[in-house]
């Protein structure tokens, strides 16, 4: 008699806690609790609270405050240098959240030797060590490639062309910036 009400309990128990499994598992519980706001039909007001809350993007700087500088790659300087600098050769891999440009092999006459520069930014601003230019060498000899990486003028020339446009660019865009800040007045004539 004391065994099957004690089996009669550990059976509701059980009963309860699957129920309970598949009741957390049918949707959010907490959205009973918490009910959340409705989502306003209007993308211009949320575009507008969202930029208030300092969500979303925000051109023209950070409104709150905070740490962040993220650029555009075509605002780049030093990334716009270097795609201008190779764009003799053929990209592989071209990732600006990376820093990271790769092209693929390229060679002027000999089939058997070719060479792939990968350029990595260490920075944004235009420094000499905002830069690394590595050369890797392939050389092949009846299909048999061997791959290493060199120390070349090569490395140092492209580095040092694509500091100078990118100070030239730098140079450049400063330029631009003061031009479109002069103000202008308001006449007070109306057009009808």
């Amino acid at each position: 008699m004391v065994f099957s009400k004690i089996n009669k309990l550990l059976k509701y128990i059980a009963f309860l806690l699957i129920v309970a499994v598949f009741m957390s598992s049918c949707g959010n519980v907490g959205s009973i609790m918490n009910p959340k706001e409705p989502i306003e039909p209007n993308a211009r007001k949320r575009a507008k609270q969202a930029s208030k809350d300092g969500r979303g993007i925000i051109f023209g700087g950070n409104r709150r405050g905070g740490g962040t500088t993220y650029e555009f790659a075509s605002s780049n300087p030093l990334w716009r240098a270097s795609l201008d600098t190779l764009d003799f050769m053929v990209l592989a891999t071209v990732d600006y959240a990376g820093g990271l440009i790769i092209s693929d092999w390229y060679s002027d006459n000999d089939p058997n030797e070719s060479i792939k520069i990968t350029l990595r930014f260490l920075d944004n601003e235009v420094r000499v060590d905002a830069i690394k230019v590595l050369i890797h060498k392939k050389t092949c000899k009846n299909n048999n490639c061997q791959i290493k990486q060199i120390q070349s003028d090569l490395a140092f020339d492209i580095k040092d062309k694509v500091l100078k446009k990118a100070a030239y660019l730098v140079k450049t865009d400063k330029q631009k910036s003061k031009s479109k800040k002069i103000k202008t007045a308001i006449t007070g004539s109306e057009k009808f």
